[in-house]
């Protein structure tokens, strides 16, 4: 069974004629190349975790006023979206299961108009993460480069317009996208996207990296040994190595998968990636785990106040 409606949409390539694509099926599945099969047991076991995660990471912030700022509401939203990741593929699998064991009985155009629900729903969530993940790189290099004029500069208002114009492009993209997942042209600005996500974040993060590497510089090139110097260069590249190599390896997959689908639709060596499709997908749910961990629960007063919600004292 497949997961992830909207990304299962782009599993193979439709963009070859019919008698290509089953030759390069049959290559693909021969003794070089086999397809990967992963537990639907697996998909719901991350699926699970990630939603209990982001649930915590919203609940505690909506419940610390000291966390209602713009940089937490940031947090805030890309829990959110990483949790709507976790519900679509959980409610797609629970209604595909359903309909299998012929526990749920519907008519076709309604299974259909199911589907293209779930569809939007994953696609919404899927660019929203993206999109949230650049603006809290956004976030973070206004902090540190601008901080005395940080709270005039991203003010609440417009936090709040930077979110809602967010999830309505988000809504906007999903359903042209799922209208149109066999035009080229829509996958190219999908990859092109990522890519733009991509560089937005390794150049933020890389700048941030070098002057917090110089302020280090100058005050250990005053003391003797400098270990300061030393030590504080490591856990700032180990950070920069955490958040690009987190985002590159969860996502980076699945955009290759499409650059393939619009590059090389019929190409024996291409076929043979897009049976590991379902890799990707488990990536893409393992970045939905991850997030919390590197963007909210690093918070020492984050980790207070979920101390405070798991143990129920509101």
């Amino acid at each position: 069974m497949s997961t992830l409606a909207p990304l299962r949409l782009l599993r193979e390539p439709w963009n070859a004629s019919e008698g290509n694509q089953s030759n390069a099926m049959v290559g693909a599945s021969s003794g070089w190349c086999q397809r990967l099969d992963i537990p639907n047991e697996l998909f719901l076991a991350l699926g699970l975790v990630s939603l209990v995660e982001n649930l915590l990471v919203v609940a505690a912030i909506l419940k610390n006023r000291n966390l209602h700022s713009p940089t937490y509401y940031f947090i805030c939203c890309l829990a959110v979206s990483d949790m709507l990741v976790s519900i679509s593929n959980l409610a797609e699998m629970l209604f595909m299961l359903l309909l299998e064991h012929g526990v749920l009985v519907m008519r076709p155009s309604i299974v259909r108009h199911m589907d293209s629900v779930i569809d939007m729903l994953i696609c919404s969530s899927v660019v929203s993460s993206l999109s949230f993940l650049g603006v809290i790189a956004v976030d973070r290099y206004i902090t540190i480069f601008y901080a005395l004029r940080y709270h005039s500069i991203m003010t609440l208002q417009r936090a709040v317009v930077t979110m809602a114009s967010i999830w309505l492009a988000s809504t906007v993209s999903s359903t042209v996208l799922i209208t149109y997942y066999r035009s080229n042209t829509i996958l190219l600005c999908l990859i092109g996207f990522f890519l733009f996500m991509l560089v937005l974040m390794l150049v933020l993060y890389i700048h941030m990296f070098a002057l917090a590497r110089h302020h280090l510089h100058s005050i250990s090139s005053q003391q003797k040994p400098p270990t300061a110097h030393r030590g504080g260069s490591l856990k700032g590249a180990v950070t920069l190595t955490i958040l690009l190599g987190v985002f590159f390896i969860c996502w980076g997959p699945f955009f290759f998968h499409l650059i393939l689908i619009v590059t090389c639709p019929t190409n024996p060596f291409c076929t043979c990636f897009f049976s590991y499709f379902n890799l990707f997908l488990i990536l893409i749910i393992c970045n939905s785990v991850i997030d919390p961990l590197i963007y909210a629960f690093r918070s020492q007063e984050l980790r207070r106040t979920l101390r405070e919600v798991v143990t129920c004292s509101w």
